[in-house]
Formats: C-alpha cells, structure tokens, sequence
C-alpha cells in the first residue's frame, strides 16, 4: 500500500546526472517533496535543483565532497535547520573512479574507491540516524552493484567496495528496524549513464531499448520510499533485459 511524499523531505546524493538525476526530478514532478540535494558537479547540481523547482519542490543544494569528514554532519544540520526533519536519505554517490588490474591498482586509486563507495556511505547514515531515531521514522536507501555478486576482470575493488555496502546496509536495517526506520539496499545492474566517466570503463555496447535506465531506478526508489510506515523493502534488484548476469 502507498502513501505520498507530499509534504516530506528527501535527501539525494549524486544528483548531477544519471540515478540521483532522475530520482530527485521524479520525486519533484509527482509530489512537489521538499529536497536536499548534494554533489561535487555544481552546474549538474544546480541544473537538476532547477528542474525540480519548476516542478514545485523547494531545494536545499549542496555542493561538495561526499568523502570528506564532516561532511554529512554539515548537510544534516543545514537540513534540520532548512526543513526540520528528512523523511528519506538516499545514498547515490559513488563510481567505479578507475579500472585497473589489481598489480596496477595503487593506493591513491583504492583509497579513492572506499571512499567514494563505502565511506561516504557509512558517514551519510551514522550522521541522520539520530535525526531519525528521534523522529521515529525514516527510510534509507543505499547502492550497491550487480558487482558485489558477479565477478569481472578489473572491477575487483569497485566490487568489494560494493560488497561492503551490502554487508553494512543489511546489518543497518536489523539496528534501525527496532526505531522505526527502514533500510533498503539497491542493487543496479550496469546502465549508460555518468558513470562511464571513470577512467578505463566502457560504454556498454547494447540495445538501449532493452537496458535499464535512470528512470527506471528512480521510479523502484520512488516506490519503495512512498510505502506506508511499517513495511520495507529490504533489497531491490533492477537490472536491464540487455545485459546478462546469469552466472552468479
């Protein structure tokens, strides 16, 4: 059964192109929610802020490093103070940053990798937990990868990145679930979007007609964060019908 997030607030990271796109100009369009939106691409920020205003939504942007400590506990103190509450936190910020085999993958580069991935994602939840406990109710969506279950050449650490996600995400929702909150993990197969801004990653040579788009996990997300307090979908799998994963 759905509800409607008319009158909530949701935070998006990741939101210059791609899923973090789509997903807060979705949120806009259907129920004017109220938004914080963050990411290091400003002119991506302020283009997708901007289309979401048209839409009705009122707009918090953030512009910055999700990587860096601090950070998140600055966003959720300027969205207590702007808005009072976040009613969804959702963690799209990441990438595959560099592909390399793992003789040639450095220390800067794997740093680069957690950190992006994991860290970001483990300092967005512990910094609106508390917001959330005390509200007695939220939802948290966090992204993983076909890659934390399927295995290809190169994309080892991108995937044990995204292993650890997964990992931390399923155990955040035994703590939370007792508070009221819900934790859902998002597992998106491979899709042509701004991702393919990482060194040494292919665009996917398929029929687009047949492949998962941002839409796609925006409306999965959508619909999952709209449920009615007391059910949560654990664990979402959208994958496009052009790309084979069997085998894991």
């Amino acid at each position: 059964m759905g509800d409607t997030m008319k009158g909530k607030v949701a935070v998006i990271s990741g939101v210059a192109s791609g899923f973090g796109k789509a997903t807060a100009e979705l949120f806009a369009s259907k129920d004017q929610c109220s938004l914080v939106l963050i990411d290091f691409n400003e002119a991506g920020l302020n283009e997708t802020a901007e289309n979401c205003k048209k839409s009705g939504s009122e707009v918090l942007t953030i512009c910055g490093d999700v990587t860096k400590d601090g950070f998140f506990e600055d966003v959720a103190a300027q969205t207590k103070s702007k808005f009072g509450k976040c009613d969804a936190l959702i963690n799209y910020a990441g990438g595959a940053v560099q592909l390399e085999p793992i003789e040639s993958m450095t220390n800067e580069i794997y740093t680069k990798v957690m950190d992006l991935n994991l860290k970001s994602t483990l300092m967005s939840c512990r910094s609106f937990t508390p917001m959330m406990k005390a509200q007695g109710y939220g939802r948290i969506v966090n992204v993983s990868s076909v890659c934390d279950r399927r295995s290809w050449p190169t994309w080892s650490v991108y995937s044990a990145a995204k292993a650890a996600v997964n990992a931390f995400s399923k155990c955040l929702y035994t703590e939370l679930r007792p508070e009221g909150i819900g934790v859902t993990l998002l597992v998106p197969g491979g899709s042509n979007t701004g991702f393919q801004n990482a060194k040494n990653v292919d665009k996917f040579e398929w029929d687009e007609a047949m492949a998962v788009r941002p839409e796609h996990f925006a409306d999965m997300v959508y619909q999952a964060c709209q449920l009615t307090q007391g059910a949560c979908v654990s664990e979402m799998h959208v994958y496009g019908l052009a790309q084979d994963i069997s085998g894991f």
